[in-house]
């Protein structure tokens, strides 16, 4: 292949993969509205709640609330595959560019998603927890003293759950319903075998201590980031010889 037939390839790659991106996009309102909403209002529940109970200096006023806006991400992404993948299919985009479209949304979501965590930490934390000490962005293990390692710990975990996300829809389109029964069965078996083997081998310490002394860069940063790319390259092999 010639150089000038690469240099005319490469812009129609771009236009297929921004076509398959549009696609996607089209509930894009709902599917990350409807998360935002959700923490928004469990925002405010915590703020009445917390607000109503007299403050106790022995009792922080920490919340894992916003951990909740990462499951929709799992959730939204097994929804592309599955709602997405035929119609994309019956407009000639191919497979390929239908990953790549997904993978290039969930990162720039990610990272968008991150910033706004970012910056509702800094107003959390400039307002001395929201005038009642309430820890609901902050959360001990996410903290991080430089800003855009901050950043880096809310935005990574994204890519990670997205891809998880992506495989399963690639698991119920590739062998349907029976496939995400199995792919279920798998790793409960696998959870629980190991769990099993922990207990048998009293374990459970040395598990915790190891757990507790993996820095929070590596455990929410690192690990998600290498997760995503296995779990996209997953996703494109299963969804190679997966039906519409």
């Amino acid at each position: 292949m010639s150089t000038s037939t690469l240099a005319l390839d490469a812009p129609l790659r771009r236009h297929r993969v921004l076509a398959a991106a549009r696609i996607q996009n089209v509930n894009k309102g709902l599917s990350l509205g409807m998360p935002w909403a959700i923490l928004g209002s469990a925002f405010v529940v915590n703020l009445l709640i917390w607000s109503l109970i007299p403050e106790s200096p022995n009792e922080p006023r920490i919340t894992g609330g916003v951990l909740s806006i990462y499951i929709f991400v799992l959730i939204g992404q097994a929804f592309t595959v599955v709602q997405w993948f035929p119609f994309a299919l019956g407009l000639s985009v191919t497979r390929r560019h239908f990953l790549l479209a997904a993978a290039g949304l969930t990162v720039v979501e990610a990272f968008g998603q991150g910033l706004v965590l970012t910056l509702l930490r800094a107003v959390e934390e400039l307002t001395g927890g929201w005038g009642i000490d309430l820890t609901f962005f902050g959360v001990p293990y996410l903290v991080q003293e430089n800003w855009f390692l901050q950043w880096l710990v809310y935005s990574v975990p994204f890519l990670g759950l997205a891809g998880l996300g992506l495989v399963s829809g690639a698991i119920f389109k590739r062998f349907g319903q029976a496939g995400m029964w199995v792919a279920t069965l798998v790793v409960v078996l696998a959870v629980g075998l190991g769990a099993a083997l922990l207990t048998w081998r009293q374990g459970w310490g040395a598990f915790g201590s190891f757990l507790a002394g993996v820095p929070p860069l590596t455990a929410l940063a690192l690990v998600p980031a290498v997760l995503a790319v296995v779990l996209w390259g997953v996703t494109y092999l299963l969804l190679r010889r997966a039906q519409p």
